[in-house]
């Protein structure tokens, strides 16, 4: 069985905090996620190695959008999102 097999996933925008390094000015803007939840059980016959995977499987998302533009209509530039982790567990 593949991982895929575990998870459902669905994208999600969430909204967080995020400040300009070109301008400085900090705005609420919206993050792509995919966010993929543990299966409440396995499908199909797994074998024992199938099982064991999936008891240590845990619910997490990845972050999807890299960059973001800026809101300040005097700035416009497009920055890094590295302040937020690429992976966070729910």
């Amino acid at each position: 069985m593949e991982e895929r097999d575990f998870f459902d996933e669905k994208s999600e925008q969430r909204k967080h905090t995020l400040t300009c390094p070109h301008c400085g000015k900090a705005e609420e803007y919206e993050v792509a996620w995919l966010v993929r939840r543990k299966k409440a059980q396995l499908h199909g016959r797994p074998d024992e190695r199938d099982r064991a995977r999936f008891a240590k499987a845990q619910s997490y998302m990845v972050r999807k959008d890299d960059a973001v533009g800026c809101k300040n209509i005097r700035c416009r530039k497009r920055f890094e999102v590295s302040s937020l982790q690429s992976v966070a567990f729910l």
